[in-house]
């Protein structure tokens, strides 16, 4: 008779991995395998990948999920392979194809003329195969139910697009773009300026805001570890927003900050704060024009 599986018993895991998202699950299963492993009481991941994508996935747990939508907002870089000769209902490698085409005999001044138009601010139209929401459906469901609805055109910017290599049917690629930016419209326009058809067949995203990928800080990796092994890779809760000006607290006006009252506080400039007393760490909060400084978020450590 098989025994009960023993159920995991969670712990307060306050901190930031920077996780190596392996190849074929989402982002949300690494999410919870990342939980799982430290037993984490609480997570979640700040800007999703594909399963046909690897890489960079800060993972948020504990305290750090207050200031992930500051990672979501974030430039991100990517190292890309683009297929030509066809396209496919999710313009990747996991979709079915729909057209194929002829390719061109490729040159790297006719890749660079097809690159030109798509650097700098431009106007992308999200994929089908997306998360965005129609009356509150996910895109991604109503294309597999064989549904397609018209979607704006937004703006994003690609602050690099750098040709790295070809092959007569394949383009490398480095792309370093605003948030919102999808790589595989971006592959998708690249192959309608060539005439042959694109899509992504890999992605691989190195970069999130100031946050670079280790490429040995995979899941197993982090199981290999002991418990305090794996608690002292944690980067601080504040980390996604380190660069932000600093504020520190007298015994008492913690106390208030704390609580949510606002402090009085001199020589500080009218924005977004963290807020310490001495090493510890208190939360982010907004000093106004009356050098009050609200408390914004308050974390429990």
């Amino acid at each position: 008779m098989n025994q009960p599986r023993q159920k995991i018993q969670r712990r307060p895991v306050n901190g930031i991995i920077l996780l190596n998202k392996p190849l074929g699950i989402s982002s949300n299963a690494a999410l919870q395998k990342v939980r799982w492993i430290f037993r984490a009481e609480k997570g979640g991941h700040t800007g999703a990948l594909d399963p046909l994508a690897t890489g960079l996935l800060p993972i948020c747990l504990g305290e750090a999920t207050k200031f992930s939508h500051y990672l979501l907002d974030a430039d991100k870089t990517y190292q890309t392979t683009i297929q030509l000769g066809a396209t496919t209902t999710t313009a990747d490698a996991e979709g079915e194809v729909v057209e194929e085409f002829a390719i061109p005999a490729l040159s790297e001044a006719l890749i660079e003329q097809a690159l030109s138009g798509l650097r700098g601010n431009i106007m992308q139209v999200p994929p089908m195969y997306s998360a965005l929401k129609k009356d509150g459906r996910p895109l991604y469901e109503l294309a597999r139910a064989g549904i397609e609805i018209e979607r704006p055109a937004r703006p994003v910017t690609i602050y690099q697009l750098e040709l790295q290599g070809f092959t007569e049917n394949t383009i490398d690629l480095k792309v370093r773009c605003s948030k919102g930016t999808y790589i595989r419209t971006l592959a998708e326009d690249i192959g309608k300026a060539l005439g042959s058809g694109a899509y992504v067949k890999t992605l691989h995203r190195t970069q999130t805001g100031h946050f670079e990928l280790d490429e040995s800080m995979t899941i197993e990796y982090l199981e290999s570890l002991t418990e305090q092994q794996r608690d002292a890779l944690l980067l601080p809760v504040y980390e996604s927003i380190r660069d932000f000006p600093r504020v520190q607290l007298d015994h008492g006006e913690d106390f208030y900050f704390c609580r949510g009252q606002a402090v009085m506080i001199d020589s500080m400039p009218v924005g977004e704060a963290l807020v310490f007393a001495h090493e510890r760490f208190l939360g982010l909060g907004v000093v106004n024009d009356e050098r009050q400084l609200q408390p914004k978020r308050v974390v429990n450590l």
